[in-house]
């Protein structure tokens, strides 16, 4: 039979009360030596804490919600690991959910993360945002988003990356190093860092009084396959282009491949720019020039943050943008 607290407090000689708040951190006003006899005897019977009945009486369960839309882009387990190294730091579980980039499966998420009482979420939205939960259905809740922003109301913090700089300086490389006909081959325009990044792709363009050309810019999927059926379309079509800038890593390596199965030359033939600088870019061939997100960081701040204001140390609404970095590989001509 397990130990208790009221078993502990017996053999100490003090009060459920007093052994409760040592265990639970709250023993300013406790002697040195009490506390002292209240971890030992603990020690000695192996106790496990009940963390339900301790919810009751904290009103927390340290546990928190990570919602990702898609566990097999190499880009997320990353945010998903910066996310639980800081949430093991604070003596936080995590609940994992992918919702596959479904609005259907983000709601039923977010639900089930209500009914399990968690103290918190973060949330990187699915890319169909016009379509998302009302937030009066969990406002209770502190919600961090992280990547991707939505139009849900009363989010408690963001964390985001810089992706107007990314793009531009992404493109501004491509034209420093000649190329002039600029394909970007987006993912969905419905979510914001794709609005980003065509704002920067924009910018370098008119820095260098190059025109914008609405025909130069497609809007896809952040997926292998659909930058690699792209990829074939854009070679049949009557589209100019020199290089081509990617939404992310994926589109670039699926655009890769199509290419090279035509024969292509990369980057003699045409030059290619990913984004997000997953693992793989350092594996295919060539390698590949793109934009570093910090995306590792981007897990870790949303979960610093949202166990913050879990537990009062954090003012609400607060945003945190990260920069990124331009990684030169040979996918690129100099």
């Amino acid at each position: 039979m397990s130990i208790t607290i009221k078993d502990i407090a017996a053999i100490a000689g003090v009060s459920t009360a007093t052994v409760s708040k040592v265990l639970n951190g709250k023993d300013k006003d406790i002697s040195q030596a009490t506390r002292e006899k209240v971890l030992k005897i603990t020690k000695e019977y192996n106790y496990v804490p009940n963390n339900v009945a301790r919810s009751l009486v904290t009103k927390r369960t340290k546990t928190i919600g990570l919602i990702i839309p898609d566990i097999t882009n190499p880009f997320f387990p990353e945010i998903a690991r910066g996310a639980e190294d800081k949430a093991q730091e604070k003596g936080y579980s995590i609940i994992f959910c992918n919702t596959d980039d479904d609005i259907e499966k983000e709601n039923k998420n977010i639900n089930m993360l209500v009914e399990k009482m968690v103290d918190g979420i973060v949330l990187a939205a699915s890319a169909k945002e016009e379509l998302n939960i009302e937030r009066s259905r969990y406002n209770s809740i502190p919600l961090v988003l992280v990547d991707r922003d939505s139009n849900l109301e009363g989010i408690n913090g963001k964390v985001f990356v810089n992706n107007i700089s990314g793009a531009y300086q992404a493109v501004s490389y491509l034209l420093e190093n000649n190329y002039k006909n600029i394909l970007f081959l987006s993912g969905p325009l419905s979510t914001i860092p794709s609005k980003d990044r065509l704002k920067g792709y924009k910018k370098a363009l008119k820095e260098k009084r190059i025109d914008y050309n609405n025909e130069l810019v497609i809007e896809g999927e952040y997926k292998y396959s659909w930058g690699y059926e792209i990829g074939k379309k854009v070679l049949d079509s009557k589209i100019k282009f020199d290089s081509v800038f990617c939404g992310n890593d994926l589109i670039a390596f699926g655009v890769m491949k199509s290419f090279k199965d035509r024969g292509l030359n990369i980057p003699k033939d045409i030059g290619i720019v990913g984004y997000d600088d997953i693992y793989m870019s350092r594996l295919v061939e060539p390698t590949l020039t793109t934009v570093k997100q910090p995306n590792y960081q981007m897990g870790y701040r949303a979960v610093e943050i949202l166990i913050n204001i879990i537990e009062g140390k954090e003012k609400i609404d607060k945003d945190i943008v990260l920069e990124t970095k331009l990684i030169i590989r040979k996918s690129t001509k100099v």
